[in-house]
């Protein structure tokens, strides 16, 4: 007969595979600490000795670091999911912005739609929450806050869809985005009618996500990426009538 005895579980597997779950489902992010080992024995109901088990071996795979005289930290993979020579291809090649800014606007059109469909209602507080914080952001007329705002939101709706594998791939597109790597989001609210017009395009995201529209949300998310996307051509020509222009400025003194 193909039946095997029954063995419980050790402590430390059980760890293991509570903080694999975690950082697989992003509560636990890359980069967050973890708390101290006492804490975090206590909070889990088990023994320090069958903690420091399972901390070694998700170490050993690269899910947890150790930094002497900080703590245990979760690993930062976003080094894992791009290459330092492709990341850097990125950020020297316009091509590669209006691809993202495309993809982003696939992707999150789903992801609204989804957590429309599928966010919980707690999910749904948290994306209104932090709609709110982008509204108090603009009404203080900080760029700088509005810009990170608008990332956080946009990772909210999807985290609400509740598919792993996109809220891995988005939130390193996302880290990509914070560095400054395909654009600076700044850039986007130089001007106070842009910021206007992104206020009002997060509104119309927030408002359909929080009615549970998904075909309203993933329309209102697609058109909130168009318009980033003929922001950011508008400005690259901006930028090279400005270098034409400066030549022209030159040229001209030079003849006096």
């Amino acid at each position: 007969m193909p039946f095997q005895p029954v063995h419980q579980e050790k402590l430390a597997q059980g760890v293991v595979r509570q903080i694999e779950l975690l950082i697989l489902r992003g509560l636990l992010r890359p980069g967050e600490r973890l708390p101290s080992e006492r804490e975090l024995a206590e909070r889990m109901g088990v023994s320090r000795p069958s903690l420091r088990e399972a901390i070694a071996d998700l170490q050993e795979r690269d899910l947890l670091v150790s930094r002497a005289g900080s703590g245990v930290y979760v690993a930062d993979m976003l080094e894992t999911t791009f290459s330092r020579a492709l990341i850097n291809l990125f950020a020297t090649h316009d091509e590669a912005v209006f691809d993202y800014v495309s993809f982003r606007r696939d992707l999150e059109g789903m992801a609204a739609e989804r957590a429309a469909r599928f966010g919980s209602d707690t999910d749904l507080k948290v994306i209104d929450t932090v709609f709110r914080k982008m509204e108090a952001a603009h009404a203080k007329k900080n760029p700088a806050d509005e810009a990170a705002l608008d990332a956080e939101f946009h990772l909210a709706i999807i985290e609400a869809s509740h598919n792993i594998i996109m809220l891995h791939t988005m939130r390193a597109m996302f880290d990509l985005l914070k560095a400054g790597v395909f654009y600076n989001r700044q850039q986007m609210f130089r001007q106070r009618t842009t910021r206007d017009t992104l206020l009002e395009q997060h509104a119309a995201i927030n408002a359909a996500v929080q009615s549970r529209d998904p075909q309203a949300a993933r329309a209102a998310a697609e058109a909130h990426l168009t318009y980033v996307e003929v922001t950011l051509s508008d400005l690259r020509k901006s930028d090279k009538n400005e270098e034409v222009a400066r030549l022209r400025y030159q040229h001209e003194i030079a003849r006096d």
